[in-house]
């Protein structure tokens, strides 16, 4: 059985190794190249400039704003959304009322009820961004209008206020993102025995202690997978679509809205400066990996088994 296992495995490694380190790690390798060039994105003629560009991204005022409004978003976002969606696939799954023969059952019609937190997700980021930026609008928009119906006459401009507008946006992508999760935790939640539910009810466990107690410990696994998710589609394309869409500018007003990706493509395809927005990207990379370590490390623990 021993005989030719070695080549067996590398037959089948070599073709997909070949195109990770030919479509992953050598684009990589050069936007760090890149980095240091004065290339403009344009032209094949570039020149080495050191070090010059990360000391000018040290001395970018938009850079750091950028840099503070990814991390709220990595921080934050994945905070409200793994909360919310925990909340509901518990209420989901475990939160009924006791019937006649199950101490333990979700609510009524759950299924209609997972159905309709997913649907966002049928929706492109694209659609939802463009939705939310007509639905508030401050001049036509239906959250003005509902407002301004009730009584409200003093009503925001939203995206036009650069003390709400960041705060607009990661609403709407709590919105769009935590169905996924509820039904991602939904079907963790069904995997685990109800005998473990009832004996704890029969000794007098409240449904909050149930699920700090049982739920999240036999979740964690899956809990701290979406926390890595969740803060990279923040990090990445997530973020930068519904900003770039949303946002006035983009990335405003004033910069309060401008995130590390938006501000990498706004630097190579605006300013013509591909050099020092490959500079911007490694930072970026640097970011996304220290948050996937951090996550990882401070989130570690014994696994649960059942």
């Amino acid at each position: 059985m021993q005989h030719g296992k070695y080549r067996f495995i590398v037959g089948f490694l070599v073709v997909p190794m070949a195109l990770y380190v030919i479509f992953v790690i050598w684009p990589f390798i050069q936007s760090i190249y890149y980095s240091f060039t004065d290339w403009t994105g344009l032209s094949p003629d570039f020149k080495m400039v050191g070090f010059d560009n990360y000391a000018k991204m040290l001395d970018d005022d938009v850079f750091w704003k950028s840099l503070q409004h990814s991390v709220l978003l990595a921080v934050l976002l994945p905070l409200v959304t793994l909360g919310l969606a925990l909340f509901f696939a518990f209420m989901l799954n475990v939160g009924g009322r006791r019937r006649k023969g199950a101490a333990v059952t979700g609510v009524r019609g759950s299924g209609f009820y997972k159905i309709a937190y997913f649907f966002p997700q049928v929706l492109s980021i694209a659609i939802v961004a463009i939705l939310f930026q007509f639905a508030f609008d401050p001049a036509q928009g239906m959250i003005n209008g509902t407002l301004k119906a009730v009584g409200f006459d003093d009503v925001p401009t939203w995206l036009g206020d650069p003390d709400l507008a960041l705060w607009v946006i990661m609403a709407v992508l709590v919105w769009c993102t935590t169905g996924f999760f509820v039904v991602l935790f939904s079907a963790g939640m069904a995997s685990i025995p109800k005998d473990f539910y009832e004996a704890a009810l029969l000794d007098g466990a409240s449904r909050f202690t149930t699920f700090f107690r049982i739920t999240l410990p036999l979740l964690w696994d899956t809990v701290q997978s979406g926390w890595v998710y969740m803060g990279i589609l923040a990090l990445g394309a997530e973020g930068f679509a519904i900003v770039h869409i949303m946002s006035v500018g983009p990335g405003g007003p004033d910069y309060s809205t401008t995130v590390l990706p938006l501000y990498v493509y706004q630097a190579a395809f605006r300013d013509g400066q591909a050099g020092y927005a490959t500079t911007i990207g490694v930072a970026l990379l640097i970011v996304t990996l220290a948050f996937a370590a951090i996550v990882m490390r401070v989130g570690r623990r014994e696994r649960l088994e059942f």
